[in-house]
């Protein structure tokens, strides 16, 4: 079993289930469930606050006109002594209008005017199925761009839009901001560097940013001659020159909307014998289609997808059906096999049918994703053509898919974490993607997955059928969060298990998410909402009569009481301590007693902490639980220091930190050196050494783009003491 909770982060993969051969498509097989992973294997980006983002998606086909949106996006803000110093317009405009080719036709042509760097964020992949995107989240996402480490990243909006500005302050950066939905996503995030420019594409509803400064530029559909161009660009100059009265008919149909016309002219490209005239004649002929193509309606372009359905063969057409039901918002081949339940090979053939036709497109690492449009006539296709048991018979199928991979990358993370899912059964016959010799990382794969998963527990949410599965998934989601704090999705996440748990009757999975819950709602600042779900867990706890879950509860509620009442702090870590005893849950005892050395450090009981850190050390050795018996290890140095032991204290941190280096633990590490630092500056110890110590602090919080690192520079350079 596990440690109760602690959220240690350690990576050990004891989790194994091999496949032999060369695996080339997705690899997961159990009952239904025939989808693998796909995941890009990309060289890290570099880190620290020198990077220099260049996100913005390359232009996949010849730019058309747009010459007067790019002459006024050109205008530069006016940097002299009056001047604002930073360009802010608002593109706004119908769905598929072209508005993000725009952007990156200007910030191609315009490279040399951002030194500092292109970013890009995409409200429509952060939003999800929800009605507005988390401002916050794109806040760490710009964070991010510019270097700063996950560890690092603030918890609150308004001190990520703080550091923001600190860390754009001296740049000349391009930020674009796609699919915004709502006016409050976008000022916040303007960047403060002279000569910067933040530009912001969605509909028509971002008029009052005007006030924030911004200049509103509306994107219209193309006009008749760009338009023809376009059509004779994508399907071919030989063809529109061969019947031109057709082809000006056909752009007429269309109203000039780029997307429309990447459509039609797909269509002729697919089928080489299809003239522009029967084509035209096709399109007059469907009244309710025509009218469909009124611009700016969400059915605009549906005449369009529906004749490029209709001539799709029947496995591919009932695959874009099912995946107008997915609940994600993008997915692999892997997803579309369970959703659609076919093999990967026919899965695969098919999904070149709908790239092919236009239907889909394939993201830079390898995923699709549906424009929202297409989306919108899939699910409607699906709703008149499937059978009404299909859709919850999908959503079982992706929702076992998910919790499959999702349970194997959390067991391959740290395989002794307390579980209250019985999952085994499902895992049996599901080979083990993360045990490749070319796999992604775990948390690599969650983080790139994690809209996804929590897209699927939203949908199964609704479904009374999936309760055991939506809680069994939020339990193992919870694994991603702690490594990388998306603190509005792991609540969301850890809210919709408890409420599922709840409605299942397992007062034991209850108690476990809603004392995981405390952990986003206390980085959240909701001390007070997570004291109500700790007094719940508890309760739940009692009743499931289940000791480590009791012992679980008990450490998450130290973790409240450290901020609140010392005292209760220490009694909650004693009783998890011995809770987990009496159930020889050994990894959860150990780490309950090295949350309460520091606790009893931080009351001033050093002596006791000393006692305790020390029994906890021990045990987590023995558990080979490196890293958490490294962060033990710190803790006891500078007890030592603060009784005075300068020699305990230094071989201690000594040790401490070249554990915790050769468990990539470097955040833990730099605390370690400048602890050793600060003990050898104050005993008059060898400068050269403290110098040498202090770099390497310096070097672990410049990757990371922590704060700390300012004050380190001025240490080193004679500003003054820092510890």
């Amino acid at each position: 079993m596990s440690a109760p909770g602690a959220g240690d982060g350690s990576h050990h993969t004891a989790a194994r289930n091999d496949l032999s051969g060369t695996v080339h498509g997705p690899v997961v097989q159990a009952a239904t469930i025939h989808g693998g992973i796909t995941y890009a294997v990309q060289q890290a980006p570099p880190t620290g606050p020198r990077v220099t983002p260049d996100e913005i998606p390359p232009l996949m086909v010849r730019f058309i006109n747009r010459t007067e949106n790019l002459a006024g996006l050109d205008g530069r803000p006016t940097t002299g002594e009056h001047g604002a110093g930073v360009g802010f317009a608002v593109l706004h405009g119908p769905p598929g209008v072209g508005k993000t080719a725009l952007v990156t036709r200007w910030a191609e042509q315009g490279r040399e005017r951002f030194p500092g760097g292109q970013i890009y964020v995409d409200f429509a992949a952060l939003r999800g199925e929800t009605a507005g995107a988390d401002v916050s989240e794109a806040a760490r996402c710009c964070l991010r761009s510019l270097g700063v480490d996950d560890a690092y990243i603030p918890a609150s909006f308004a001190d990520r839009v703080r550091l923001l500005r600190s860390l754009s302050a001296d740049r000349r950066l391009l930020i674009f901001l796609d699919n915004v939905s709502q006016p409050g996503q976008a000022a916040a995030l303007i960047p403060k560097g002279k000569g910067s420019f933040l530009v912001v594409a969605g509909g028509s509803g971002l008029g009052e940013l005007v006030h924030d400064g911004a200049r509103l530029m509306a994107v219209e559909p193309l006009d008749r001659y760009s338009a023809l161009e376009l059509l004779a660009d994508r399907c071919g100059a030989e063809k529109v020159a061969a019947d031109p009265a057709s082809a000006e008919r056909l752009v007429e149909l269309c109203e000039g909307l780029p997307v429309a016309l990447h459509v039609v002219a797909g269509r002729l490209v697919a089928r080489p014998r299809l003239t522009l005239a029967a084509l035209t004649a096709e399109l007059a002929a469907e009244e309710r289609r025509l009218a469909g193509m009124s611009l700016g309606k969400e059915r605009s372009v549906a005449a369009a997808f529906d004749l490029v359905y209709r001539e799709l063969a029947p496995e591919p057409a009932r695959l874009y059906r099912l995946m107008g039901w997915y609940p994600g918002a993008t997915f692999d081949a892997g997803a579309a096999a369970v959703a659609a339940g076919l093999d990967p090979r026919r899965t695969a053939e098919a999904l070149e049918a709908l790239t092919g036709a236009s239907l889909l497109e394939e993201t830079p690492d390898g995923r699709f994703r549906f424009h929202d449009l297409v989306r919108l006539h899939a699910g409607d296709r699906a709703a008149e053509e499937e059978a009404p048991a299909e859709r919850p018979a999908l959503l079982r199928r992706v929702t076992l898919h998910y919790l499959a991979l999702t349970a194997l990358a959390d067991r391959a993370i740290r395989l002794d974490r307390l579980r209250i899912a019985d999952l085994d059964h499902l895992l049996a016959t599901v080979p083990d993607p993360f045990t490749a010799p070319d796999a992604p990382r775990p948390v690599d794969w969650l983080e790139a997955e994690h809209r996804n998963i929590l897209g699927v527990l939203r949908a199964a949410a609704r479904e009374e059928t999936l309760r055991t599965e939506v809680w069994q998934l939020a339990e193992a989601f919870t694994v991603l969060f702690l490594h990388h704090r998306h603190l509005g999705d792991w609540r969301e996440s850890l809210e919709l298990g408890a409420a599922a748990a709840a409605e299942a009757l397992v007062p034991a999975a209850e108690a476990r998410l809603r004392s995981l819950l405390s952990r986003p709602l206390m980085d959240l600042g909701e001390d007070e909402a997570a004291r109500r779900e700790l007094d719940t867990a508890q309760a739940c706890a009692e009743v499931s009569g289940h000791l480590v879950v009791r012992a679980s509860v008990q450490e998450f509620s130290g973790r409240y009481w450290d901020r609140h009442d010392p005292v209760r702090a220490m009694e909650a870590y004693r009783s998890a301590l011995d809770l987990n005893t009496a159930a020889d849950e050994d990894r959860g005892a150990a780490i309950a007693a090295y949350f309460l050395g520091c606790a009893q450090e931080t009351a001033g009981n050093t002596r006791e902490a000393l006692d305790t850190l020390r029994g906890a050390h021990d045990r987590l050795l023995a558990r080979k639980d490196l890293r958490m018996a490294a962060r033990a290890q710190v803790a006891i140095g500078i007890a030592h220091d603060h009784l005075d032991e300068t020699d305990q204290a230094v071989r201690a941190l000594r040790e401490a930190a070249a554990a915790l280096r050769e468990q990539e633990a470097t955040h833990y590490e730099a605390q370690a050196l400048v602890a050793l630092a600060d003990i050898q500056e104050r005993t008059q110890g060898d400068a050269q050494e403290v110098r040498t110590r202090l770099e390497r602090a310096l070097e672990i919080y410049e990757a990371g783009g922590s704060p700390r690192a300012e004050e380190l520079r001025q240490r080193l350079a004679g500003g003054g003491a820092a510890g």
